[in-house]
């Protein structure tokens, strides 16, 4: 084992997964937070399966609810005094609109609201590591997507890419406003493009709806494997190129340019503060 230690939220299927297993093969203790226990026992096995030097355990926690975010953050506290990597991983996109249980829109609620109140809780455990780092699994699909103040939560007008759109923008928006924040303490925040992966992202586990989609997409050669999606993400957890690196977006592990709407500073400090709010942090 390398001594390190990283939290990789969704890590029971796709890119997660797949994240999980490079990083226990290059010698990582790896946490891995799955909402399901059943689903995260699986993974869990198809990681110690996989080998490598490090180790993996389970943490069981749901992004859609904000009890058991606390829960969990307390959870990890209880295990680890620090963090050297924490992966904001997990994602979801609905062809409808759906709340959390806290009453925010889904994608908004897990891919946004989950992970910014999961980070601030944890990242007292980053700030500990030595040159911690935070790495924000964002998508260019924000690129189709603005933060709608007078509505965030989608109640007046609803469609799959208006509510995907908008929480990747605010994934990046986040990672830039918290690189900001977190600059005195070391702390490296970069957000980062997989590119078209392919994964079960969108599939109702329930019903099965999106499997067809699934399956024609795994024909496409333009889609990448989860490894190789996820692969940006270990070079920015892992890598010494990117030591120091911080508040910038990559797509294959190179730093890449933004539109000028996810550079936008004064939404970024506006979103942190709607965030704050909405959350119970302020």
């Amino acid at each position: 084992m390398n001594g390190k230690t990283a939290l990789v939220t969704g890590a029971n299927a796709g890119m997660g997964l797949a994240t999980s297993i490079e990083l226990v093969q290059r010698g990582y203790r790896v946490l891995m937070l799955c909402r399901n226990q059943e689903r995260g026992e699986k993974a869990l096995r198809e990681v110690e399966v996989a080998g490598g030097s490090g180790s993996a355990e389970l943490v069981r926690g749901d992004l859609a609810e904000l009890s058991s975010i606390r829960q969990f953050a307390d959870d990890i506290h209880g295990r680890v005094s620090s963090l050297d990597v924490l992966i904001n991983n997990a994602g979801v996109i609905s062809p409808k609109r759906q709340e959390t249980k806290d009453g925010f829109e889904l994608a908004l609620g897990v891919n946004h609201l989950g992970h910014f109140l999961a980070t601030n809780l944890l990242l007292g455990l980053v700030q500990a590591a030595d040159r911690g780092r935070i790495v924000v699994v964002a998508s260019g699909a924000y690129k189709a997507g603005r933060i709608h103040f007078e509505d965030p939560h989608l109640r007046q007008s609803y469609n799959v890419i208006k509510s995907y759109g908008q929480s990747k923008l605010a994934n990046i928006l986040f990672a830039r406003e918290l690189a900001l924040r977190t600059y005195d303490s070391g702390i490296a925040v970069n957000a980062l493009h997989p590119g078209a992966v392919l994964t079960q992202l969108g599939i109702d586990r329930g019903t099965g709806f999106g499997q067809g989609v699934y399956r024609a997409l795994g024909k496409l050669p333009s889609f990448q494997t989860p490894a190789e999606g996820a692969s940006t993400a270990v070079y920015l957890a892992d890598s010494p190129e990117v030591e120091g690196i911080s508040r910038e977006y990559f797509y294959r592990s190179q730093p890449k340019s933004l539109d000028r709407k996810a550079e936008d500073d004064e939404a970024a400090a506006k979103l942190w503060e709607w965030s704050e709010v909405e959350v119970g942090l302020s």
